[in-house]
């Protein structure tokens, strides 16, 4: 965008052989808006955040019931560990243990704590906002304006187009269309997948009417990823709406979940960020459908906790949220941090930094746990849950920088550094394991002093004291499965809404199942989560790959590859433990056989055929299979009629020569440059058209072109162009020849 304009060696978007006909242009006309990056160093402003009459005080409560609890919990854990070691006196080896076992606790133990005030909270609901109520098939009059805008990067363009129509129409339903835009905003880099974005645009505008209300706009350059994809909306086109809903590629909102939350948004002029708690869905895998079933059994009371505490000091995870457009222009606007990547250059993990800033500009970012219909994707394998976990690591690790902003609220600063240590628990845990290797070691090969050179009348014995251990271990498991458990006692309180689990005996089946397959993963996610963070910290840059969406089953070669060193960890820590002590591998256990199991593991959660026979056997079922919303219906449909064209197998460029009505599509839907706006030079433009100087032929072009040359070819309409000429040489040279 910014980076293209007229000098030279530049492409130019100037129209050229414009279409004689476009039903409606792709984007609105354009209203420029500053967004001015914010500074992380000073902050001058008088204003603070604001709290109504009594809020303070609830808050203050609310959380100091939260943190009392973490900080009891974690004081009689560590005093137990302290007991079941120190029974004569710590060794150094001891003391490291008691070290890292105090943050592992405190980490479960707060969490815990959140799902316990969420359970009591969802025992008598009293919601934070007020979210104003629509009878079945009602409508709602809003007085603003609000854009849905999903951003896209290299995703299968018919996933996005079902959800979008699936939306559109349940607006179009509700009579509310009036009120709505919807933004398709592409930072695609693949050309075949850009110019098929494009196609499902026309078609999906076919298919509606939606000329007035559905729009499409490709960045030529994604700068900032995500964050600056949104950004570039705002500055474009923020000014003509009161509020925008953020979604993700994979996001699906219910008609009713739309107006609700614009409403809301009228009717809390304080707010800034309103975010709502996305269910899984559509999980097809095995692993899909484990973390489908964990979302919608356990979810609501982590929801529900996480709103009661954080009232309107809340965090922002970055989709099916709505944002009041003109504080997000003012506050928002992202830095790029200093030095190089990972640590410097564009914020990876930008939404809870612009929750920060929000509460910084003495806007209220809130959760609304109570607005249902609200839906997500999950990663079908763990290997694609990992690959997004490291993003997400590095983006957290950045946050280190974030932390000491001028101004921010302090529960702001605790949202990050919740984020950081999120990751950090990881080499923390495995250290603790090692740890406790350690001291295996040390007591069956070091000869222990029962007489050190201090006068003592009697000896000092190495004792451990069994019991108080059995007991530490069972508080820990209690704490670290409480969340499960309260969400699976909350369900079943309610008959009716345990019979879309398949019953409360399934539902205590699907607990146990998913219980022990995620205890099974979690030494891989540990060993996965520890490399991420010793990666960030050495300096690697993981970039920014697409997400696979689809539940294709991975190859077992693929899998093998990828888990082999899990595996031979595995196998020499059994052996290493059985050589210690029998007893020491009994206690490592879970970790040995999660690791020696982890192929296996991961091929299996790989596979949808698995996760179709438990669906078949009504395992880990939840209400959004057994009584799916009419919209999930819809959109399946959709994508299911839509997946049956395919994609194209011909070259984009090819495409582009050769078919004039695509071709014409592609120039009407171009970005034109902001005037007055002059970029560096387009090198791969430079060199394409060079190359382009040398081809005798179209399939010389498509030969002689890398996947870049070709993308700035088609970013332009004089390359368009070009590529035109060369297909179809003028008559005259054609005679000439």
């Amino acid at each position: 965008m910014d980076n293209l304009g007229a000098k030279a060696g530049t492409p130019s978007n100037e129209p050229h052989n414009a279409p004689e006909f476009i039903p409606a242009p792709s984007v609105p006309p354009e209203t420029y808006a500053e967004m001015p990056s914010q500074s992380l160093r000073e902050w001058n402003s008088i204003e603070t955040p604001k709290y109504a009459p009594g809020e303070l005080s609830q808050a203050l409560f609310r959380r100091g019931i939260l943190f009392a609890g973490t900080l009891l919990l974690t004081f009689f854990a560590g005093y137990g560990m302290y007991r079941v070691m120190g029974v004569n006196g710590l060794t150094n080896v001891q003391i490291l243990i008691l070290l890292l076992f105090v943050p592992n606790f405190a980490w479960i133990s707060f969490w815990f704590v959140s799902a316990v005030m969420g359970f009591v909270v969802a025992l008598r609901p009293r919601p934070t906002l007020r979210v104003p109520r629509l009878a079945p098939g009602s409508s709602m009059i809003l007085s603003k304006r609000t854009a849905l805008v999903m951003p896209t990067y290299n995703e299968p363009p018919h996933r996005i187009y079902a959800n979008i129509q699936a939306m559109y129409e349940a607006l179009r339903e509700m009579g509310a269309l009036r009120s709505f835009d919807i933004f398709i905003l592409s930072d695609t880099t693949e050309a075949a997948i850009w110019l098929e974005e494009e196609e499902g645009f026309r078609d999906l505008r076919a298919r509606t009417g939606g000329d007035a209300n559905l729009f499409y706009r490709r960045r030529p350059k994604n700068i900032a990823r995500k964050s600056g994809n949104v950004e570039d909306f705002c500055r474009r086109w923020g000014m003509n709406y009161e509020h925008m809903i953020v979604l993700d590629a994979d996001s699906l909102m219910t008609g009713e979940a739309l107006v609700r939350l614009a409403a809301v948004m009228e009717v809390h002029p304080e707010a800034g960020i309103i975010q709502t708690a996305p269910q899984i869905i559509n999980g097809g895998t095995l692993f899909a459908r484990l973390q489908q079933f964990a979302g919608q059994a356990y979810g609501p009371v982590v929801a529900s906790g996480l709103a009661y505490w954080h009232m309107g000091d809340g965090n922002y995870w970055g989709h099916n949220a709505i944002i009041r457009t003109r504080a997000f222009l003012e506050n928002a606007g992202l830095p790029a941090l200093p030095g190089r990547a990972p640590f410097g250059g564009h914020i990876l993990s930008h939404d809870f930094v612009e929750a920060a800033l929000l509460r910084r500009g003495g806007w209220k970012v809130y959760m609304a746990a109570e607005i249902e219909g609200s839906y997500e994707e999950s990663p079908p394998a763990l290997i694609d849950y990992a690959a997004r976990d490291r993003r997400w690591c590095q983006g957290n690790m950045q946050h280190m920088a974030v932390l000491r902003t001028r101004g921010l609220h302090w529960l702001s600063r605790l949202h990050l550094g919740l984020g950081i240590f999120g990751y950090l628990a990881s080499p923390f845990w495995l250290s603790f394991l090692l740890a406790g290797m350690v001291l295996s070691l040390q007591a069956r090969y070091v000869r222990p002093e029962y007489f050190t050179d201090e006068f003592q009348i009697f000896p000092t014995w190495p004792v451990i004291n069994p019991q108080l251990a059995a007991w530490l271990y069972a508080g820990t498991m209690a704490v670290l499965l409480g969340p499960k458990i309260l969400g699976v006692a909350l369900v079943m309180r309610d008959r009716g809404r345990a019979a879309e689990f398949g019953g409360r005996g399934k539902l205590l089946a699907g607990l146990l199942l998913e219980t022990f397959l995620s205890s099974m993963t979690a030494p891989v996610m540990m060993l996965i989560q520890t490399s991420a963070v010793m990666g960030t910290l050495a300096g690697r840059d993981v970039g920014w790959r697409t997400q696979r969406r689809g539940d294709d089953r991975i190859p077992f070669r693929e899998v093998a590859l990828r888990h082999r060193g899990h595996t031979i960890l595995g196998v020499l820590l059994g052996v290493s433990a059985h050589a210690v002590a029998p007893m020491l591998l009994a206690w490592m256990s879970p970790v040995v056989l999660g690791l020696v199991l982890s192929i296996p593991l991961s091929a299996l959660g790989s596979s949808r055929r698995c996760g179709g026979a438990l669906a078949g056997a009504g395992l880990l079922l939840t209400p959004q299979e057994s009584n799916p919303h009419p919209i999930i219906v819809r959109s399946r449909m959709i994508q299911k009629e839509l997946g049956r064209k395919g994609m194209p197998v011909t070259d984009p460029v090819m495409r582009i020569a050769t078919e004039p009505e695509l071709r014409q599509l592609h120039q009407a839907m171009l970005l034109a440059p902001r005037p007055g706006i002059r970029g560096d030079v387009d090198v791969d433009y430079v060199v394409a058209m060079a190359r382009l100087d040398q081809a005798e032929s179209i399939e010389d072009a498509v030969r002689f072109l890398s996947p870049k040359e070709k993308l700035a070819l088609l970013g332009s309409a004089e390359g368009v162009a070009r590529l035109a000429g060369i297909a179809q040489p003028p008559a005259d040279a054609v005679m000439a020849g």
